[in-house]
């Protein structure tokens, strides 16, 4: 058989590890995995079929995001209808009816916390908002048109536009009652949205080709001009946020009703178009994660998703299951080298059990001196840290170290608490929020290496909540401050936390991995998810969900390029492998 060398004329690098170059077709021996790899980057996208909607419908509704969609009302053949659906990023099942029947409506908000308003038929101002479960009233909007559109969330959302007339009109709404806002500068129906209600964006619409290509930003009082679209049409979707906009199909059909353009805050963009043409769709999700469903003529089922941006590689796959079903346990390491300690089984089996993950299988460890559940971890395999944590009262305060054998009870926390999150190293540890008890804390405190001392506090206190990063650059997102579930994101510095992008679903008993600039928050509670999303220090987007959905998961990972999710509730000893890959290893033969 000829050499490599003999066939290509060169010889292939021996690098024991990964390619210091990332560029696409090179090919290297990596020696420490004893295998060929080769660089594949191009990201990929477009559209993929998603599950169809169990009614065949136009002008409907939408809210969420790809992986937890809402949609409702719409027109069905002859009449309007006030069925809901939610999608799970697989599948549509049904939800709670609306109390009012009807098409042409303006929509915000979550599956969870959705929110619908005006509509026709005749022209309504009824406003309803939906709670996963079922709608109730909400207030009416000032004035009553139908073909409008929405933006925002239930308790901050914009209505735009609509008829009749043609109107211009604005309105704010609270989560109680709506106020006149600025009005755009063209007037105009059918036109498609997204964003938030202090940076929306409007663009298509009706009547004239000025309208069908204008786009507008709002800035919470006023409305400025934008860069027009690229294809003149109305009754089209809107997904994602002022500066990163996605607009799909529209009026007419089939001309321009399978046409997608992207929005970067200053000019739109073609991308790849839609496989099924169609007019007055529902949009939800994000530019990077869109997801379209419905639309017509005739009335259609159809649910699409549109992916940007992400490697073909980029996904989750079976890791071998851990040696015991647990949930709520503490965590640390990374994808390769990982450890699972404490946690309960069957919501009364407290753990002392350790777990060590070598990137293909699990193995006992040294146990914890403390039996205990809901406690969080910071360091590496060989060099961990454990603290707080339950069951019940009194609450844990305790810390243990461990050095890749066995734990040792260190100095404790200032705050007994559990349900918190912890990021860092053995040394320079970072402990924040949870709850001492029936309140939520939010307290941080930083572990030198021998005992706490109290950092800045957390802008909103919650327990349950993702932590990943180091002590001077750690990251909280979602988590639980009853009745609320989060969606809010902070940054720590080592001395104070400040706000960043907010996620896409709000969870808690989610997992991490990765670092403040590179973060990957999977699963959780809202209800069980498997949904999956990544943050890049300023926005979170979402990625391929996990096969199994689950709360109270551990998490791993020294960034979201790789990272390790196991256990979690039900309890369960999977464990998933997330990796967004630069390279593949290859086979190399030549006869």
């Amino acid at each position: 058989m000829a050499t490599y060398k003999e066939v290509i004329g060169t010889s292939i690098t021996n690098i024991a590890g990964d390619s210091p170059t990332t560029v696409d077709g090179d090919i290297w021996y990596n020696s420490s995995a004893t295998n060929f790899k080769f660089n594949l980057t191009t990201s990929f996208t477009g559209w993929q079929t998603g599950g169809n909607m169990g009614t065949n419908r136009q002008a409907l509704g939408g809210a969420g995001t790809q992986t937890a969609g809402l949609g409702f009302g719409g027109y069905v053949p002859g009449a309007q209808t006030n069925v809901t659906e939610e999608y799970n990023g697989t599948a549509w099942t049904g939800g709670g009816n609306m109390g009012t029947a009807r098409s042409e409506l303006g929509s915000a908000g979550t599956q969870t916390a959705g929110l619908a308003f005006g509509g026709a038929n005749p022209p309504t101002a009824a406003t309803e908002e939906y709670n996963g479960t079922a709608w109730t009233n909400g207030g009416a909007l000032t004035n009553a048109r139908s073909f409008l559109a929405g933006a925002g969330t239930q308790t901050a959302a914009l209505a735009i536009g609509g008829q009749p007339p043609n109107s211009g009109l604005t309105e704010e709404y609270d989560g109680s009652s709506w106020t006149n806002g600025g009005s755009l500068t063209t007037a105009r129906y059918g036109l498609g949205s997204c964003g938030t209600q202090t940076a929306g964006l409007a663009f298509g619409g009706t009547p004239g080709t000025p309208a069908k290509q204008a786009t507008e930003e709002y800035n919470g009082t006023s409305w400025t001009n934008g860069g027009n679209l690229g294809t003149a049409r109305y009754n089209l979707a809107g997904t994602g946020t002022q500066t990163a906009a996605m607009g799909a199909g529209g009026y007419p059909v089939p001309s321009v009703g399978a046409a997608t353009e992207l929005y970067d805050g200053s000019s739109w963009r073609t991308t790849s178009s839609m496989s099924e043409a169609r007019k007055s769709l529902a949009g939800a999700g994000t530019q990077a994660a869109g997801l379209v469903f419905g639309g017509g003529p005739p009335q259609s089922n159809r649910t699409e998703e549109f992916s940007a941006g992400l490697s073909p590689f980029t996904g989750w796959s079976s890791a071998a299951n851990m040696t015991t079903a647990r949930t709520a346990m503490g965590e640390a390491g990374t994808q390769t080298a990982a450890l699972g300690f404490g946690g309960y089984v069957n919501l009364a089996s407290v753990q002392t059990a350790t777990e060590e993950y070598n990137g293909s299988s699990w193995t006992n460890g040294g146990n914890l001196t403390t039996a205990r559940r809901s406690l969080a971890g910071a360091g590496t395999q060989t060099a961990a840290l454990a603290f707080g944590g339950g069951p019940g009262t009194p609450l844990r305060n305790l810390t243990e170290e461990y050095d890749g054998s066995s734990w040792t009870a260190q100095s404790t926390l200032t705050t007994a608490r559990r349900q918190l999150a912890g990021c860092g190293t053995q040394t320079a540890g970072l402990a924040f929020g949870g709850r001492p008890g029936p309140s939520v804390e939010v307290a941080t405190e930083e572990y030198n290496g021998s005992s706490w001392t109290n950092g800045g506090n957390l802008g909103s206190g919650r327990y349950a909540l993702g932590g990943v990063g180091v002590q001077t650059a750690g990251l909280a997102f979602g988590g639980k401050n009853p009745p609320a579930t989060e969606v809010a994101t902070e940054e720590y510095n080592g001395t104070s936390w400040t706000t960043g992008g907010n996620m896409n679903t709000a969870r808690f008993g989610l997992a991490g991995a990765g670092t403040q600039t590179s973060a990957l928050g999977a699963g959780g509670e809202s209800p069980g998810t498997a949904a999956s999303e990544l943050y890049n220090g300023t926005a979170w987007t979402n990625t391929s969900s996990m096969s199994t959905a689950r709360s109270y998961l551990s998490g791993a990972g020294a960034s979201n390029i790789a990272a390790l999710t196991f256990g979690g509730t039900p309890q369960v000893s999977n464990a998933e492998e997330f990796n967004q890959f630069a390279s593949s290893t290859a086979t190399i033969e030549t006869t």
